[in-house]
């Protein structure tokens, strides 16, 4: 099967390589810089990632590219594009040192962080192939290349770094020190498209529905006749790795779902009955006070996690004992919750630990199985269609393992836990019938039935133009004025945003009119909250959860 091989320098962005080629139906594998595989007929090409490291650093990541640089096409991404100057006969410099741009002007080295205007230079190029001569990039690289490898001209410049992207003569090997598999990158996208189909002579051949095959049939040779138990949450990711699962071994999957207390209001029910008919062996079971007693006097969002993942891990291994023959605790871990935990299949680095990341103890006896660990949201949906779930399920937005313990700020009491259900179911439902001519958001789904009945084929449920939405109760009172009465109550936080992966996100311009009546049915109807307030800030620097 042809496929592209990206190599890992460390860079966090590096799965979304992945993950954008993989939209394009163009199989790859990550492999980690410093343990290379050896490459046969079937690699159209390679792609090298970013890093947080510096070329220019004592120990600083290396690759031999010998047998690969000038025999099959390369796409050398910032520290890649660096890699490659600095290796041969160029120069990367800090921004503090004097240096002149091949070809260019003399100018001091430039660093660049955040959105950029690119300028293109050479508009033949495959790579700009219906690409604007001007486009925003997004930037992240301390350093920069003053000097271009030998046989290199500048294909691509921004106005403070005039070797933006470079190409090698002779050789189909080309370099950009932006980013152009993140959000921000307007056409990152199809220069991505153009490397794997006009240059490496990719077909495109690699689908969900081959994914759905290649995974179900490592999964029976894995597990064999050992049953598993799965922890299904009512989301996305957990729905989706079950169906696979069942695919795959049938009776032998136990799936338990538990309600830790720190779900959305009524959710334990709802979640249960959602799950009929599915062909799924489903048994709920309610711990919530084993793990609200456990928060108890917590505010540390670094220990709620970590007291959520071992009382999770608690309450499975006494399931997993009603269970005959049970080796395998399935969960449907992907990546933006790994990369943001842990190294995986590279030096990538780690930003937080997650509640159900990094194993299990020893004496539990069970081997995790993650079978969507290395796909993002939106192509753990693609997969779930072509599995057959429907849509409404396969449509809800993201929502954090942790459930409302990362979204109730400070100590966790029952009295608060309340207000905040309360206050997030309203906004949860005033998001599902305010009908909007929004965009959908990237999760590719929209309420188009819901705003057919309702006369409105133009519109969709405001829900559907959001990634993820969610609802954050502060730890601070503040005073107000309700009737003839001054108040001293909570502030409930509201947030939106629009995101392709998780890792990088934008605030949404919520209609006002939305705003005002969301905020005010939760003061009106949230007894202890006087005070509602929007987060508009965006990922990076600001996070998606509050914690």
């Amino acid at each position: 099967m042809e496929k592209i091989i990206i190599f890992d320098f460390g860079s966090q962005f590096t799965q979304i390589i992945g993950r954008r080629l993989r939209e394009l139906n163009v199989y790859c594998e990550i492999h980690p810089f410093n343990h290379p595989p050896q490459l046969d007929g079937n690699v159209k090409g390679v792609i090298l990632s970013g890093s947080p490291c510096s070329v220019r650093d004592q120990g600083a990541p290396e690759l031999d590219l010998q047998g690969i640089k000038g025999e099959i096409p390369i796409l050398a991404i910032c520290y890649g594009a660096q890699y490659i100057a600095y290796t041969y006969g160029g120069a990367v410099e800090g921004c503090s040192k004097g240096c002149n741009n091949a070809g260019a002007t003399p100018q001091k080295a430039s660093r660049e962080y955040g959105r950029a205007i690119l300028e293109i230079k050479e508009s033949d190029s495959p790579l700009f192939k219906g690409i604007p001569q001007k486009s925003q990039v997004w930037m992240s690289h301390g350093d920069t290349i003053t000097k271009l490898p030998e046989g290199a001209r500048i294909i691509a410049s921004t106005e403070d770094v005039a070797n933006a992207a470079y190409a090698i003569e002779g050789e189909q090997t080309y370099a950009f020190q932006f980013h152009p598999e993140v959000f921000h990158s307007q056409c990152g996208g199809e220069m991505l498209r153009n490397f794997v189909y006009d240059i490496c002579g990719c077909s495109g051949s690699w689908t969900p529905d081959s994914f759905i095959e290649t995974t179900v049939a490592d999964l029976k040779q894995k597990i064999g006749d050992e049953h598993v138990i799965l922890a299904l949450s009512g989301g996305v990711d957990s729905s989706v790795a079950a169906v696979l699962l069942n695919k795959a071994i049938g009776k032998q999957l136990h799936c338990i779902f538990v309600d830790n207390g720190l779900l959305r209001k009524d959710e334990f029910r709802t979640v249960l009955e959602s799950y009929d008919n599915m062909g799924l062996n489903v048994t709920g079971v309610d711990a919530s006070n084993e793990f609200l007693n456990a928060l108890e006097g917590v505010s540390d969002p670094e220990k709620k996690r970590k007291i959520i993942g071992r009382t999770f891990v608690e309450v499975f291994d006494r399931e997993a004992k009603k269970v005959t023959n049970a080796r395998w605790l399935a969960q449907g871990t992907i990546y933006p919750d790994v990369i943001e935990s842990s190294a995986v299949k590279g030096p990538s680095a780690t930003i937080k630990s997650h509640h159900n990341v990094g194993g299990l103890p020893k004496e539990m006896n069970l081997k995790i199985v993650e079978p969507l660990r290395s796909l993002f949201k939106d192509e753990v949906r693609r997969v779930g269609i072509a599995l057959g779930i429907k849509r409404e399920l396969i449509a809800r937005h993201p929502f954090p393992g942790p459930g409302l313990a990362i979204r109730l700020l400070g100590e966790i009491t029952r009295e608060k836990l309340e207000i905040l259900k309360e206050a997030d179911k309203i906004y949860i439902d005033s998001l599902c019938s305010y009908m909007t001519d929004m965009p959908a958001a990237s999760n590719g789904f929209s309420s188009a039935s819901n705003a057919a009945a309702a006369g409105k084929e133009n519109l969709i449920r405001l829900y559907d133009a959001i990634w993820q939405a969610g609802t954050i109760l502060l730890p601070v009172k503040s005073v107000g004025v309700m009737g003839d009465e001054r108040t001293y109550e909570y502030t409930i936080a509201l947030r939106a945003v629009t995101s392709n992966d998780g890792m990088t996100a934008d605030w949404v311009h919520l209609p006002y009119d939305f705003l005002a009546k969301v905020s005010n049915d939760i003061i009106n109807k949230v007894k202890g909250v006087n005070r509602v307030v929007y987060d508009i800030s965006s990922k990076p620097p600001a996070t998606i959860e509050w914690e």
